[in-house]
């Protein structure tokens, strides 16, 4: 790099960039570009940080779901949503897995989807989240 001509390039090349966690030369958790999150020193994330972040990692997850499922981009907002719930959960190769779930859903058959995810080892780990997503798919509303 350069000589920087801005604060952001300055940091760049003085803190390095690492896009995990690891420990500073400190000790200090410690994410990106030098941003401390370790709590024992009273670091973290700020709630604007981690709404930017997780609305980032939604965009993501929805894409990587219409490229991998390209009749999800078609289904309504609220529909997709389980989808993006799920996978945020699992990551897309876990969802791929639901191989009925998808069909019924591709499909349209929303009971019949319902009906899949709650017929998962899945929904035994998590039965809170898989019945409220469930009925999301089923009713079409946001539960």
């Amino acid at each position: 790099m350069s000589t920087p001509s801005n604060i952001v390039q300055q940091l760049l090349r003085d803190e390095g960039t690492i896009l995990h966690a690891y420990q500073d030369s400190e000790g200090y958790w410690t994410i990106g570009t030098g941003i401390c999150i370790d709590k024992r020193v009273g670091c973290g994330i700020t709630d604007a940080e981690n709404l930017y972040l997780l609305n980032n990692r939604i965009t993501l997850t929805t894409q990587a779901i219409c490229a991998e499922w390209p009749w999800a981009a078609q289904l309504d907002p609220v529909r997709l949503a389980v989808m993006v719930n799920m996978a945020f959960e699992m990551g897309t190769e876990g969802l791929s897995e639901f191989h009925n779930f998808l069909a019924a859903m591709e499909a349209g058959d929303w009971p019949q989807a319902g009906a899949e995810m709650l017929d998962s080892l899945w929904a035994k780990e998590v039965p809170a989240r898989a019945g409220r997503l469930a009925k999301q798919v089923v009713s079409g509303g946001w539960q």
